[in-house]
């Protein structure tokens, strides 16, 4: 699942913080490979903005090292570290300019003749006509965004090995955070620099990493790229925290390359390479299924439903119009409260609360996990963290 060999721009050996009794981070193993963009997500508390700052030197771990490229930097001082960090607060200097503000790093290096490095990352992160046109403006006179760029030109202009992210589109609003988003992107396509990236945003993490880190509580929950974490949630917790997951609690049939369960007298099917567990016959399973990842039909409709399909039976409690699809909430004897999106490409009328329908699947769209887990995990989380 990691990257284990010493390649790696940032290794985390057995990292771990505390801070009297309470242990903010437990002991953590970690590499981040070289030229990668990372993303340690999770709620407030979860320890990965304490992972980020023992990283940039700003903490020091209880136990454990830290290691940049072949080199060990545990003790080091934060300015001793080929790092650098952007903070959501942007922390650039109200007296400077736009160019001085990104001159700053080479100016304290004792590097006189700067234009041209400047004039590079003013390109880089596109922001030409700001940074050229006189009057020169100063951090006040930007908007958050372009504060933004300002500050993570500042931060490359010295070629740092790694580059930290700690919630840097924290302040913008959605619309300039998801343009950011992209931009953010490109740069580090562009640079090639290892981008290590705090949010509690899942789609922001999603959007941006090639890998992303789940933390909770301390801990990471399940390591990997964004699609992996999103199709095969490995706990309760990444399954909720990540997207919506329609959790059923149901017993095991049968087992072999297909699962069977049943769920209040319905069959479902699962591939058995899908559980995070092992079932076994007369156990328990949860079984999960993404809200996009289901169709729904009026109940008179049912004989249209192709055979081999996963099928349940319910009636739709409520139902709240997006734009891009309707979503749509389910009380069936499976499970309370199931959650279906539909696309809006041709509405049906009678799908309206009240209605009996039918949803139903692909049995390859199944994912089971270990009954024994809370199955609300992760739930709250996402609540405090919107």
């Amino acid at each position: 699942m990691t990257d284990t060999t010493a390649s790696g721009d940032v290794r985390l050996a057995g990292i771990s913080k505390h801070y009297g009794s309470f242990t903010a981070v437990h002991p953590l193993d970690l590499t981040i490979p070289q030229g990668s963009f990372f993303a340690l997500l999770g709620a407030s508390g979860c320890g990965k903005t304490t992972t980020l700052r023992m990283i940039a030197g700003l903490e020091e771990p209880s136990t454990g090292t830290v290691s940049l490229g072949e080199r060990e930097v545990t003790h080091l001082p934060p300015y001793k570290r080929p790092v650098n960090t952007v903070f959501q607060s942007y922390a650039l200097f109200p007296h400077m300019d736009i160019f001085e503000n990104i001159a700053f790093g080479l100016r304290r290096r004792g590097i006189k003749s700067v234009k041209k490095q400047v004039d590079e990352m003013i390109d880089l992160v596109q922001l030409g006509e700001h940074a050229r046109k006189k009057p020169h403006k100063k951090p006040h006179q930007l908007s958050g965004g372009q504060q933004q760029r300002v500050a993570v030109a500042r931060a490359l202009i010295n070629h740092p090995q790694v580059l930290l992210l700690d919630e840097p589109l924290g302040a913008l609003d959605l619309k300039l955070r998801r343009q950011m988003q992209l931009e953010l992107k490109r740069i580090q396509t562009e640079v090639g620099i290892t981008f290590v990236h705090v949010t509690h945003d899942q789609e922001e993490a999603m959007t941006m990493a090639d890998t992303v880190a789940v933390m909770n509580g301390g801990r990471v929950e399940q390591l990997g790229a964004p699609a992996e974490l999103y199709e095969n949630p490995r706990t309760t917790f990444v399954a909720n925290f990540l997207g919506t997951s329609n959790l059923i609690e149901a017993s095991v049939e049968s087992t072999g390359s297909d699962v069977a369960v049943s769920a209040s007298g319905a069959i479902l099917r699962l591939p058995a390479a899908r559980c995070s567990t092992t079932p076994r016959t007369g156990g328990k399973l949860l079984v999960g299924v993404r809200p996009e990842k289901i169709s729904l039909v009026p109940a008179e409709d049912e004989h249209t439903i192709a055979a081999g399909r996963n099928k349940i039976t319910g009636k739709i409690a409520d139902s709240s119009f997006i734009g891009v699809s309707t979503q749509y909430v389910i009380d069936s004897p499976v499970c309370p409260e199931l959650e279906v999106y539909v696309q809006n490409i041709e509405r049906d009328a009678r799908l309206v609360p009240g209605a009996d329908v039918v949803l139903h699947w692909n049995p390859e769209h199944t994912f089971g996990l270990d009954a024994a887990q809370d199955i609300d995990a992760g739930i709250e989380t996402v609540e405090e963290s919107a």
